[in-house]
């Protein structure tokens, strides 16, 4: 078990979340990820950051969705992939990640957590877009080759197939684009955002529909761990945003705020 500690001493602590439903009913997707797609994540992070990290997974129908108060806490950057059982993840566990994201927990969000609760939440918006699952060649592109999420990612990325995702792309404009896709039949997608909400790091990476061995892709296996490295946050403390009075003379002092009249 985890357990928080301050900043970033020790090794990062992940946690990689999947909904792990198409795994268990489809066997064609069975045969890709035998051990779940959360499974083969875990091991593509933990083969690039090795040591300096500890991995660990939890799944939509583990109590809780195995997202703990005690397991947040002991986490500092979560990764989510969900697709067909959003409205199953039930709305005190989003809270409580939102909670913890607000607080300094990193999040990477894969593929079609795009219309996660979670993600949703965070974004404001309807995080829609368009698709199409035919077998397309996805190249990824690099729009921003100094950012540490891109350190050592081929430009471009070639996945020969996976399902298209197309825009519009109903997301609040990114902080930082690293990476936009191009598809086999022409279409464009912003497939590599980030985002800053309170004191958590976002990462969206757009790659891994579940009929197809994406995330056994040597080089969408460095994109995700190196987006949860760059997610951690570096504040020495997790906290969350709160609403300070200031005395005036005292412009160092924040006075606690205990809400509006009632």
């Amino acid at each position: 078990m985890f357990y928080m500690t301050n900043g970033a001493a020790g090794p990062l602590r992940v946690t990689v979340w999947g909904e792990n439903r198409h795994e268990q009913i489809e066997e064609h997707v069975a045969r890709i990820y035998p051990k779940g797609m959360h499974t083969t994540i875990a091991e593509g992070i933990a083969e690039n950051l090795g040591d300096g990290c500890a991995v660990r997974t939890a799944t939509l129908d583990d109590p809780e969705h195995g997202l703990t108060e005690e397991v947040l806490a002991g986490t500092d950057v979560l990764t989510w992939w969900g697709h067909a059982a959003h409205d199953e993840v039930v709305d005190e566990v989003v809270e409580r990640v939102y909670r913890h994201v607000l607080s300094g927990m990193g999040l990477v969000v894969l593929h079609s957590g795009h219309w996660s609760k979670i993600f949703t939440k965070l974004m404001g918006t309807s995080c829609t877009l368009r698709w199409r699952d035919a077998h397309d060649r996805e190249l990824i592109w690099t729009v921003d080759p100094t950012h540490p999420i891109a350190n050592g990612v081929p430009h471009p990325l070639i996945i020969e197939e996976d399902e298209m995702y197309g825009e519009f792309f109903d997301i609040p404009a990114p902080d930082e684009l690293v990476f936009v896709s191009s598809f086999s039949g022409g279409e464009v997608f912003r497939s590599g955002c980030t985002f800053r909400r309170g004191h958590g790091k976002i990462f969206y990476f757009r790659p891994g529909d579940q009929a197809y061995p994406t995330y056994h892709h040597r080089d969408v296996r460095r994109v995700i761990a190196n987006g949860v490295a760059w997610a951690r946050t570096d504040r020495t403390e997790r906290s969350h945003p709160v609403l300070l009075r200031y005395e005036t003379g005292e412009f160092f002092q924040g006075q606690g705020y205990t809400g509006p009249l009632q």
